[in-house]
């Protein structure tokens, strides 16, 4: 696998397309030394991973003498590969339908989380709403290219990340990905049979249908938002990060990102409250992004909850905020208030997952009594935005998904 990656990064470079800095280690002193250069934080992983398995962010040298302890079966011929972790850029993705030759890109996904979620547990918006129509033009420009350097024949999902606006490559699968069926039917085109129809031509004789495909102009969204199996294991922290741990998946449909994004919670059975109390904490990473969303909820007759700085910087801006306490600052506390159903929805965001135990107590308890919870600010960001659309009434009447595909132009 290192080889691949190798001839991978020697493409990339041909086609003058954006990788982030990366190296490989086989041992702790080499991964190190990678680090160093390439500046921390950076992501982590073995040689071959499926679903994220394996992943991490490093932070400093300390988490890296750990992962590496616990690293399995690294050796000169299956090293650990680093890359540089890139900081607050958005994650997308594109499936394409290729003939060898001709390349066409229905649509770009972009990831509501940033960088460092897995694409499997992120929730998305597809087409996109906040990319440029320079970034979507790149995105579908390179996976183009891709595409026919690699002489695909058949699908392909591609999976990109955009930092200070430059468009860096992370994955190119040459396969079928779980995303094609939603692409499928928000986009209306059969990505399955025109497949199909591509890898069968040599026998059924018939022209590739590629050439004739077309951009089209969609005006509403999809929204895909992972299903998690954690209401069947309390005592596991639903912390998200780098590793898979979705197992299943879901879409709403909505001219409005907000309502689609609200229906396609409600299709996981995560019920978001239209009133009550949220529950806010936040790390310092976090904090610059946190206002709004605390406005929101305020706007739409929320009781906030917050702990700490979260709750200083919340009134400071003019906002009715109560302070609650940590579960070792005394009771009652967060987890009491839990338990004794006075919260409504949690919005908790750790800095690692090394972070102060407490946090995952949070999480675990909003599990085990059923309270919604989120993890990262975009998520946080998202959920105020569906809310708002639900109490607004955005997204009204409901259509049906034929209704849908006759406003495509």
């Amino acid at each position: 696998m290192a080889e691949d990656r190798d001839l991978f990064r020697d493409m990339m470079d041909r086609l003058e397309i954006p990788m982030a800095e990366s190296g490989m280690a086989s041992d702790v002193k080499g991964a190190k030394e990678i680090a160093h250069r390439i500046g921390y934080p950076v992501m982590v992983r073995p040689s071959y991973v499926l679903g994220g398995r394996g992943m991490e962010v490093v932070h400093d040298d300390e988490q890296m003498d750990v992962y590496m302890a616990e690293a399995v079966g690294v050796t000169p011929d299956r090293p650990i590969l680093i890359d540089r972790f890139l900081h607050n850029a958005t994650e997308c993705e594109a499936d394409a339908i290729s003939d060898g030759e001709n390349v066409f890109v229905p649509a770009v996904m972009e990831h509501i989380e940033l960088a460092g979620i897995h694409s499997g547990d992120s929730a998305c918006i597809l087409p996109s709403k906040h990319l440029t129509e320079k970034q979507v033009a790149t995105i579908k420009e390179y996976t183009r290219k891709i595409a026919k350097e690699m002489h695909v024949v058949g699908l392909m999902n591609m999976q990109y990340a955009i930092e200070d606006d430059v468009v860096y490559v992370l994955e190119a699968n040459p396969r079928a990905s779980r995303t094609v069926p939603l692409v499928s039917k928000v986009c209306d085109i059969n990505m399955v049979r025109l497949a199909t129809q591509i890898m069968m031509s040599s026998i059924t004789g018939d022209p590739s249908p590629v050439p004739g495909l077309k951009d089209r102009s969609i005006p509403y969204y999809g929204v895909k938002e992972a299903v998690f199996p954690f209401n069947m294991f309390p005592e596991v922290d639903p912390l998200l990060g780098p590793e898979m741990r979705s197992t299943g998946e879901v879409l709403g449909i909505s001219e409005s990102v907000g309502k689609a994004f609200y229906k396609a919670e409600e299709a996981t059975k995560t019920e978001l409250p239209l009133s009550g109390t949220v529950l806010i904490s936040v790390n310092h990473d976090d904090k610059p992004y946190l206002l709004p969303i605390a406005q929101s909820f305020a706007d739409d007759g929320f009781k906030i909850l917050a702990t700490g700085s979260t709750y200083e910087k919340i009134v400071e801006a003019g906002i009715k905020a109560e302070r609650i306490n940590k579960i070792f600052e005394g009771r009652p506390n967060i987890v009491d208030a839990i338990k004794n159903g006075q919260i409504d929805l949690i919005v908790d965001t750790p800095s690692t997952k090394k972070d102060d135990v407490s946090d995952s107590y949070i999480r675990q308890n909003a599990i085990k009594h059923h309270v919604p919870y989120i993890t990262t600010i975009a998520g946080a960001r998202a959920t105020a935005e569906g809310i708002k659309a639900e109490l607004s009434g955005e997204g009204v009447p409901v259509r049906s998904l034929q209704e849908y595909h006759a406003m495509i132009k």
